[in-house]
């Protein structure tokens, strides 16, 4: 068996560790407590390491067509965002609350890949008002629709 190309291993690679970190999530929604607040992100887990697991499978077969792979330029401009999910994920929820820090690492990443000018004052405010209704649904459907908890601390 000759090896993978560098595309293939990426995409080895990259399924493979989106697959444990569904292992990891579906095991933390099945281990929590209250069982009724995690009915939704159990249903939802389960699903997502069922795909996860499934294309992580078609990547080592070698059953999915993986084009070129991720170019050092491709990578150089996911970094901001990756950074900007990775603070959200790690600091940002728990410590300025989900909606808040949702709404600041929105903003953000629509000020990194927003291709509209910088410099215009009616930009910033369509993003402000972007920004606003992404907020306002993401409560309507977790808070009220779903009734799911979210991380609470400083403002919601």
């Amino acid at each position: 068996m000759s090896t993978p190309s560098l595309p293939r291993l990426q995409h080895i690679c990259a399924s493979g560790a989106i697959a444990a970190i569904g292992i990891w999530i579906t095991w933390l929604s099945y281990t929590q407590e209250p069982a009724d607040a995690f009915l939704f992100p159990r249903l939802i887990s389960t699903v997502f390491v069922v795909l996860a697991l499934w294309t992580f499978g078609k990547a080592l077969l070698g059953w999915t067509k993986v084009g070129n792979g991720l170019s050092t330029v491709a990578l150089r401009r996911l970094a901001p965002g990756l950074l900007v999910a990775l603070v959200y994920l790690f600091w940002g929820a728990e410590t300025l609350g989900f909606y808040t820090a949702g709404a600041i690492a929105f903003f953000l990443l629509l000020t990194l890949y927003d291709p509209a000018p910088h410099n215009e004052a009616k930009t910033w405010i369509k993003r402000a008002l972007m920004t606003a209704v992404y907020v306002a649904v993401m409560y309507a459907l977790f808070a009220m629709l779903l009734k799911i908890y979210t991380p609470r601390e400083i403002f919601f």
